[in-house]
């Protein structure tokens, strides 16, 4: 699934005149809920105060999504718990990327020169879908600005996600630790066992299943 919207604007370019893509996703580690990648061309000029997402309060991310989606372009790529669980964390986490791009590149005239990757590896030469140059960046989300507002869009996104799904399966508390291991939620677990939203894949989750 990927949902998109953003066409506004001027792009933000390097001095040579290419457009550059920044990448990041949200959720890998999750025990529960989709994981969510997003793209991003930043406008010119971009906002003020951008930085990987986790070292941002909530208050100033929800502030610098509402200004990234106002003034730049960006796409989200969503990959559900049954894809995850089908190719693994690390395969839908690169579904995930190429679906984001895939629909970014949908809306821009032409195609990318360059896309900036968070972490130490692409999908390229890994998902059939994917056909741009991309470099990884290991910590890209806190010296990339273009990587940071897509960590902001992507946490945000999945965020929000998880809140609508808590609604739904309160019992986990989604709506706090956002699917993640933590000992409320690993309680709840063993309490109540796993959701149709929960990965069959991770341990914690496939030890219940077997139980």
């Amino acid at each position: 699934m990927v949902a998109d919207i953003g066409h506004n604007s001027v792009l933000a370019k390097c001095p040579d005149g290419q457009v550059i893509i920044g990448v990041d996703e949200a959720g890998r580690g999750p025990l529960a809920g989709p994981v969510v990648a997003a793209a991003v061309v930043l406008c010119k000029p971009r906002p003020a105060g951008l930085d990987d997402s986790k070292k941002l309060s909530p208050a100033r991310r929800a502030e610098l999504e509402e200004r990234i989606k106002r003034r730049c372009q960006w796409a989200v790529g969503v990959v559900e718990v049954d894809e995850i669980d089908r190719l693994n964390i690390f395969g839908a986490t690169m579904l995930a990327m190429s679906l984001a791009v895939q629909s970014l590149c949908e809306q821009l005239d032409g195609e990318p020169h360059h896309v900036l990757v968070d972490g130490n590896l692409t999908p390229v030469g890994r998902r059939p879908e994917w056909r741009w140059p991309a470099r990884a960046i290991v910590g890209g989300d806190a010296i990339e600005p273009c990587i940071s507002a897509a960590s902001i869009i992507a946490k945000e996104h999945r965020d929000r996600l998880m809140r609508e799904y808590a609604l739904a399966h309160p019992h986990y508390g989604w709506e706090r630790n956002a699917g993640y291991g933590t000992p409320e939620h690993l309680e709840a677990l063993r309490r109540h066992g796993p959701s149709p939203l929960h990965r069959r894949s991770f341990a914690p989750v496939a030890q219940l299943v077997l139980l």
